[in-house]
């Protein structure tokens, strides 16, 4: 059974959040859902209830909870062994919906006609009509707000009828998960349920873009690549810089998306029993010394190099090795978004 954070009702939500949380209590067996009505129903009723929902998106699981109710964002941090001064993406059924909830300028009008429903998140002013928690925003005057394209979130965020906070359905800092199985080998015993809607086809988080005053920032590379958003923009949106102690957005810890085993990038060669993660036709020498061999894309694509990465650091994961090599992987496109995760599974923890 994993171990988890424990349910936190009742406010205010003041408890400091440690990292070992083996002593702490769970919840019953997790609820396997199907994407049926009857599925989608029982998800919906448990997130209007306050209760903790797993649920597919394109880029991977989000960790589900009613966005406007301060207990139930609680219980997201507390699963996920959270810092509190991470905020969270609120997932929302279409743009006029986020407009209640964000300030959109211009650009952030423009970059969420284009590419919404889909892998961006926008970061905005908090609007007055806005119903987001605060904790959800980190006790910031900002809102991340994403129109998710998978057609079961969508399907449940209508169902809910109100915004839905969901960081990667996973033990924070640790891999994101991309199917209900992955979800369930993180968080069994500490969710009411996961929804089942199958393999993420993208594979890695939302690019996530601040739209607050001036040229807009990219905060993490992500699903739509920096070359897309600068097509709609008429330029390159700005470097995010060091978040510092705070970020402004969500997966902008310097370690985050780590497996357990340490990770070495830009691997030419292979220590005795380490694992390696391949990429194209790059074959580091003394493969043969490796303890497990995954391949992110034997063509070297990058969309499918995304969309398999966070399997392949899990399975690689599983082998015991205590080091994970990683080959080289060019930067362009998706690449950029692939390296960002790296770098950060690969930061000192």
């Amino acid at each position: 059974m994993t171990a988890c954070g424990p349910r936190v009702y009742g406010r205010p939500f003041f408890f400091h959040l440690h990292s070992d949380m083996d002593a702490r209590p769970s919840t019953t067996t997790t609820l396997r859902l199907s994407p049926d009505a009857d599925g989608l129903a029982r998800a919906a009723d448990l997130l209007r209830a306050g209760r903790l929902v797993a649920l597919p998106t394109e880029t991977v699981y989000g960790l589900g909870a009613d966005a406007t109710d301060p207990e139930a964002v609680a219980a997201i941090y507390a699963a996920k062994g959270r810092p509190r001064f991470n905020p969270l993406i609120a997932h929302v059924a279409s743009l006029e919906a986020a407009l209640t909830q964000g300030l959109f300028d211009a650009a952030a009008l423009r970059l969420a006609e284009a590419f919404w429903p889909g892998p961006l998140t926008l970061v905005v002013p908090a609007a007055p009509t806005g119903t987001v928690c605060d904790l959800a925003r980190a006790g910031l005057d900002s809102v991340a707000l994403r129109v998710p394209a998978h057609a079961v979130a969508r399907d449940l965020l209508a169902a809910t009828g109100r915004p839905v906070a969901a960081p990667s359905a996973n033990r924070s800092g640790r891999v994101s998960p991309t199917s209900a199985s992955h979800v369930l080998a993180d968080l069994d015993h500490c969710i009411d349920a996961v929804l089942d809607g199958g393999e993420c086809p993208v594979g890695v988080e939302s690019s996530v873009v601040a739209c607050l005053g001036g040229r807009p920032r990219l905060l993490r590379p992500g699903g739509v690549t920096r070359a897309a958003l600068a097509g709609v923009l008429g330029f390159d949106p700005e470097a995010a810089g060091d978040p510092g102690s705070r970020p402004a957005g969500p997966g902008l810890l310097a370690s985050h998306y780590a497996p357990r085993a340490g990770v070495r990038l830009e691997a030419r060669t292979v220590e005795p029993g380490e694992a390696v993660l391949l990429f194209g036709s790059s074959r580091p020498a003394g493969l043969e010394r490796a303890a497990a061999v995954e391949s992110l894309s034997e063509r070297g694509d990058p969309a499918e190099a995304a969309a398999r990465l966070f399997e392949a650091l899990r399975r690689l994961d599983a082998s015991g090795a205590p080091v994970i090599a990683v080959v080289p992987v060019p930067e362009d496109g998706l690449g950029e978004a692939i390296n960002d995760r790296l770098r950060r599974a690969a930061a000192p923890r």
